[in-house]
């Protein structure tokens, strides 16, 4: 059944990309908790700061 293989790597590739925008969400996240001096320039740095604001 070679119809399976597509869907098979689609799922693997979405599922690559769930996980790296998990992992750099916490890392942005971390990083603007970090730099608490300069506020003002993570939130314009990193655009995910906007979500957790929201």
């Amino acid at each position: 059944m070679p119809q399976i293989w597509p869907m098979n790597w689609l799922m693997l590739f979405l599922f690559f990309v769930f996980v790296f925008l998990v992992f750099m969400s916490v890392f942005y996240f971390n990083f603007s908790v970090e730099m608490k001096g300069s506020h003002s320039k993570s939130e314009s740095y990193s655009p995910l700061k906007l979500n957790w604001k929201w």
